[in-house]
């Protein structure tokens, strides 16, 4: 062959992938859920294809080592796997497909179309745990977030970037509210993960969501109840690095993880049957370390780069909005909290966010004084009538006995109209603060 075909041959076989050694193991231990194999060279993360007796291969992920032999978690319990199957590494698990094809669509876990659509076309991969951002360098959170609640905007305004969460009991509102906000919120891109949902309410929210201008710039991604909970906890990180790769391109991204409680079940169930320890009702400690490296994640991004306004259901059972393990571990790591009122959602007053039991840490940096000041005259005021709403209508309190009150039982019916809100009531930020300010304006009077 002469020069020029040899090096055109050359050139032709250096750009070829090249060959990998299939790197595999035999399954020497199974309890339904947990694998133990032979020892091959892998780290947490990635995954494995299981041989079963019935033909087919089972998904698993390595999630650790004990005594020489990988550890697996299977996506399918209870997958038909006998003594001395192979399990066979895939590469590429810890990387997710992203870009802007997964717009408009409803994607699984592993990415893969649930709407009925062909599977999205990466544009580009990121790392499924995220990419570390050094603090000091992120930007501030010093712009307010429209998120299209009159509550949350007159009372609670939040910021770009701010890392929020909505506590509540069951059946008070959280996913209607959640609803709204994705609708409304100014953001460029709206990442909703529901997590260890009812897959009636998946299709509910697809239905709802994932149509006209809301669906166009948003990603859904859903694992329901009945998945196993390594792809519970694998879909929230893929949402994560969805919403990461799209603040990383210059947009503002609101994620919404449907519910937070759900996904530290998840991972309670897995670090029970890897034998830790239960701790604070039965949760062991890999649970409080998950918590916050997942909401870590979320923020405002490098300069020039976009934020991610992260809001998390957290449900607290039996309305314990206080002493609940995942609330009180989300309370420390979130820069608030929205608590939702039973007591407001019996009075039909929807949404029935309690103002004096929630807060917004970054309210004071995004907001200007007037503002400030007429939300905390609002809180005092909602305070002092929700406290002695009985005791007025029993016919025990005497008026002029305490200003507050007295106040605040003459402005009721305006504050309770700022309160409240139907679903397909438009409002903007300027809107409620002028409500808000009116509503102070008012009290003077």
């Amino acid at each position: 062959m002469s020069a020029p075909v040899i090096d055109a041959l050359a050139d032709r076989l250096s750009r070829l992938p090249s060959a990998k050694p299939r790197i595999a193991g035999r399954v020497l231990r199974y309890d339904g859920l947990i694998l133990e194999t032979t020892g091959f060279p892998a780290s947490p993360g990635m995954m494995a294809a299981i041989a079963t007796a019935d033909g087919r291969e089972a998904l698993a992920e390595v999630v650790g080592f004990r005594e020489g032999r990988n550890m697996l978690f299977l996506t399918e319990p209870q997958a038909v796997i006998e003594a001395g199957a192979e399990a066979r590494l895939i590469p590429g698990g810890q990387q997710v497909g992203v870009g802007p094809a997964l717009l408009g669509r409803v994607i699984d876990a592993f990415g893969e179309a649930l709407d009925g659509g062909p599977d999205p076309l990466p544009a580009d991969h990121w790392p499924l745990h995220g990419k570390p951002l050094n603090p000091l360098m992120r930007q501030a959170v010093d712009r307010p977030l429209d998120v299209g609640i009159r509550s949350v905007n007159a009372a609670l305004t939040l910021g770009e970037g701010q890392r929020i969460g909505i506590v509540a009991g069951s059946g008070v509102g959280k996913s209607v509210l959640i609803e709204m906000m994705a609708r409304k919120a100014q953001a460029d891109v709206v990442v909703i993960a529901l997590i260890g949902e009812r897959a009636r309410e998946v299709g509910h929210v697809a239905r709802r969501l994932m149509t006209g201008e809301a669906g166009a710039r948003s990603v859904l991604l859903a694992v329901p109840a009945d998945r196993s909970p390594l792809l519970r906890l694998r879909g929230v990180r893929r949402a994560m690095a969805i919403a990461e790769w799209f603040r990383a391109t210059g947009n503002r991204v609101l994620l919404i993880v449907d519910s937070l409680t759900r996904v530290a079940h998840a991972q309670r169930e897995i670090g029970l049957a890897l034998g830790e320890q239960p701790t604070a009702r039965g949760y062991p400690p890999s649970v409080v370390a998950m918590i916050p490296a997942l909401l870590e994640r979320a923020g405002p991004g490098l300069p020039g780069q976009g934020t991610i306004t992260a809001i998390c259901t957290v449900l607290a059972d039996g309305d314990d909005t206080t002493s609940d393990p995942v609330v009180d571990t989300a309370r420390g790591i979130l820069d608030g909290h929205l608590v939702l009122s039973r007591r407001q959602a019996q009075m039909g007053l929807y949404p029935a966010v309690d103002i004096p039991q929630s807060v917004s840490r970054v309210m004071g940096d995004v907001v200007d004084p007037d503002h400030m000041a007429a939300a905390i005259r609002l809180r005092r005021l909602i305070a002092a009538y929700m406290d002695n709403r009985d005791l007025v209508l029993m016919g025990g309190y005497a008026p002029g006995q305490d200003p507050v009150l007295d106040e605040a039982l003459r402005l009721w019916p305006s504050i309770s109209g700022l309160l409240g809100q139907d679903q397909a009531e438009e409002t903007t930020l300027a809107d409620s603060r002028a409500a808000l300010i009116a509503l102070a304006a008012e009290a003077r009077a």
